[in-house]
């Protein structure tokens, strides 16, 4: 990973409306990692990045069911959140051999958790809290 980009998101819109801009950066597919805090919005730039892409139905937080799945025009997605893993070999159960097709997108909340368990990721995204508000988005490949 060699580039990065950082952005401001000063509340929810703007989280979205960046999800909606990296949607371009993932169109061949690949792995993301996204990590931050509880609450920081890592869901709320997949749902920005999954409207962009053409998703209408309601976008959640896959945090109990660990994995919500996408198809959008034939195209897979895959979101994951592992926080609730106690083990990251516990992975080996979720089945992501047969989530990596050719041209689908893995976005995994809470990598750290499956760390040594997880393929490598193309991009990652953190997200921090902002001294005086808002979050600092960072973007790296």
């Amino acid at each position: 990973m060699s580039e990065t980009r950082e952005f401001v998101a000063l509340g929810e819109s703007d989280t979205l409306a960046l999800g909606g801009e990296l949607a371009g950066l993932f169109a061949g597919g690949g792995i993301v990692y996204l990590s931050g805090d509880l609450g920081v919005g890592k869901t709320t730039l997949v749902r920005g990045l999954l409207r962009a892409l053409g998703f209408e139905g309601r976008v959640k937080s896959p945090s109990y069911g660990l994995i919500e799945s996408y198809v959008i025009d034939g195209r897979e997605i895959h979101h994951l959140d592992l926080y609730r893993l106690g083990h990251g070999e516990e992975i080996a159960y979720l089945g992501l051999e047969d989530l990596l097709t050719e041209g689908s997108l893995l976005l995994v909340e809470w990598p750290e958790r499956g760390e040594g368990w997880l393929p490598a990721a193309d991009w990652r995204i953190e997200i921090d809290d902002r001294e005086g508000g808002g979050r600092t988005i960072r973007v790296q490949r």
